[in-house]
């Protein structure tokens, strides 16, 4: 096997040989999704990180490998010191690192189908007064080297109903072409996988745990639409589905059909769309409008038939959950466990469904230390016995046709120690504040996080990653405009307002390096709330959780909790046993019922 210091070497004479200095190598691919197919691998491949974030800048002599504060752990145990210096975001950037390091006119390397219009400029002026240059590549070197890189994925694309979806394709791009014209522009290009799907009602396979096809799409003012996708994943039930109004062609014509935009205004995401679409627009005489995707906020404000389809797959999922942790408590402690046959386990729970399709992303199947990194992924090589004395933490969720699942729950194997259920019940603390959190319509999810943080921040401790994230509809389980975070964690302030109809994560953490890690996860819906007495001139927002599983309360120390959260704990548990406990059977629903018992101060 060839071991990563050969790739690095294999790849700094590849780049000697193309008459480059440097290379800068992000975990992205052409759509700048977070979650890639394999062919798209290339920072996992040439460094052996198996995080979800990530770049890489490699120079003749040095390399660094750039990770926000939930790989810290992560990135040491799996990228090798002797290679590569670890940087640390948003502490440390690409483009300060390569002022720093490289050498007056040095040559480095980007590929164009892989960074934003935003990223190359910033960085040719950061780098500028160094006098290095920044050259873009007509080919990827990490490509030429990898020998056996898998082709792209050759999933079918498939049809994803009307009823679940809530609107037709054909009133969706309506919409695109109100907004089309709202913005006095001609077309929009769209390349985010999920707002393609989302907006022509279809789903693929091409991303592992993501059911989206790898395709680009150009809507018209008139909401027609050019579909640009791999002839052979497209049937005869796709082609009906999307009518004569969306044009097909195949994914490799692209680039060259944005030089028919002569003259044309193009709205184009500076976030989502890469910086060689932008240089082919401006080529073509193109006048772009930098926009946001106008399916971004669209998606995200979920639809009636899109709620109700996220609640059916709670339940059912909270059901499978359920019957998994019960299965930790009794089958754990004594010994012949680990993280891999947990993880193994809970898949079969939630298959025996009937209605799985995928699971939403890797499994974070978590014992002991290795709880302690937020976004660890199991492998063979990693794989660690689930051992008495440890907190087993187990971060999963499920891909249905009608929703998308992310839950977090921690359980004890054996006694936890006080400390332990210090920090969980400072956790849960946090989690219980948002959960009940009321806000004025427009707040945006930066301004709440806090709220999530304040009873850690009182014992000194804290947590290296934002509290909660936006989710799909049967798509990416990370959906954005909306985040609750705070401007010095991992992806900067989330200063989207929250609006009615948003769904969003809810898990603060603890991480003990070395020791454990905590987190408890839920979804949220936004909602509308009426508050006796306020002005009625002000809308008000709160939450409805809905994810259904019990919180271990072997874990919680009711002495730290106020009255109001003990009520907030046990009236959830109380709508725990409502929901998913029709579903459950024998000594699974005893022991749900046990679980879920009132807790008393």
């Amino acid at each position: 096997m060839i071991t990563h210091a050969a790739r690095l070497a294999a790849l700094r004479a590849e780049l000697a040989r193309l008459q480059l200095d440097g290379f800068v190598v992000p975990l992205t691919d052409e759509h700048m999704s977070e979650y890639v197919g394999g062919y798209a691998q290339r920072l996992g491949w040439l460094t052996g990180f198996g995080g979800s974030a990530g770049t890489a800048a490699v120079l003749a002599d040095k390399a660094a490998i750039f990770t926000d504060g939930r790989y810290t752990l992560q990135v040491r145990e799996q990228v090798s010191a002797d290679d590569w210096s670890y940087m640390p975001v948003p502490q440390e950037s690409v483009a300060g690192w390569l002022a720093a390091h490289a050498a007056g006119g040095d040559r480095i390397g980007y590929d164009p189908w892989l960074h934003t219009d935003v990223w190359v400029k910033d960085t040719i002026a950061a780098l500028a007064d160094r006098g290095i240059a920044l050259v873009p590549v007509s080919a990827n070197p990490v490509d030429a080297v990898w020998i056996d890189r898998p082709a792209p994925s050759p999933a079918s694309v498939t049809v994803h109903d009307n009823a679940l979806a809530g609107r037709s394709s054909a009133a969706k791009r309506a919409d695109i072409a109100d907004w089309l014209a709202q913005q006095r522009a001609d077309a929009v290009v769209l390349t985010a996988l999920d707002s393609i799907a989302w907006t022509l009602n279809i789903r693929g396979g091409d991303v592992a745990h993501t059911p989206v096809a790898l395709s680009y799409a150009i809507v018209g003012s008139d909401g027609t639409t050019d579909l640009f996708v791999a002839a052979d994943k497209i049937n005869d039930a796709v082609r009906q589905h999307l009518g004569n109004a969306v044009r097909l062609h195949d994914r490799h014509a692209f680039a060259g059909a944005l030089s028919a935009y002569t003259g044309k205004r193009v709205a184009a995401d500076p976030e989502r769309a890469v910086a060689a679409i932008f240089d082919a627009l401006s080529a073509s005489g193109a006048r772009i409008l930098p926009r946001r995707d106008p399916v971004v906020l669209a998606k995200a404000l979920k639809n009636p038939a899109e709620i109700a389809g996220h609640r059916a797959a709670s339940v059912r999922d909270g059901a499978a959950l359920t019957r998994f942790l019960r299965w930790v408590e009794v089958e754990c402690p004594g010994g012949g466990q680990t993280e891999l046959s947990a993880a193994a386990v809970l898949l079969a729970f939630r298959e025996q469904t009937g209605c799985l399709l995928d699971t939403s992303f890797d499994t974070i199947s978590a014992t002991g230390a290795h709880g302690a990194s937020p976004h660890y992924h199991v492998t063979e090589e990693s794989n660690a016995p689930i051992l008495p004395g440890q907190l087993f933490l187990i971060d999963s969720g499920g891909q249905y046709a009608d929703g998308t699942t992310d839950v977090t729950r921690v359980m004890p194997i054996g006694t936890p120690t006080p400390e332990m259920r210090d920090r969980f019940t400072r956790v849960l603390k946090g989690h219980i504040a948002i959960a009940t959190a009321i806000f004025p319509d427009g707040t945006m999810g930066g301004q709440i996080d806090a709220f999530a943080r304040r009873p850690l921040w009182e014992a000194g401790l804290d947590f290296a990653h934002g509290t909660g994230h936006g989710i799909g509809s049967y798509l990416s389980v990370h959906e954005g405009p909306q985040r609750i975070a705070a401007p010095n964690y991992p992806g900067g302030a989330a200063l989207e307002p929250l609006r009615a109809g948003m769904m969003l994560s809810n898990e603060p953490g603890y991480y003990k390096a070395g020791e454990y890690g905590i987190r408890i996860e839920n979804l949220l819906l936004v909602v509308p709330v009426t508050v006796p007495g306020g002005d009625p001139d002000r809308a008000m927002l709160g939450f409805e959780t809905l994810t259904f599983a019990p919180i271990e309360r072997d874990l919680i120390d009711p002495a730290l909790m106020t009255a109001d959260e003990l009520a907030w704990l046990n009236a959830y548990h109380v709508q725990v046993v409502a929901r998913i406990g029709p579903l459950l059977e024998g000594e699974d629903r005893g022991w749900l019922d046990r679980k879920c018992a009132p807790l008393a101060p």
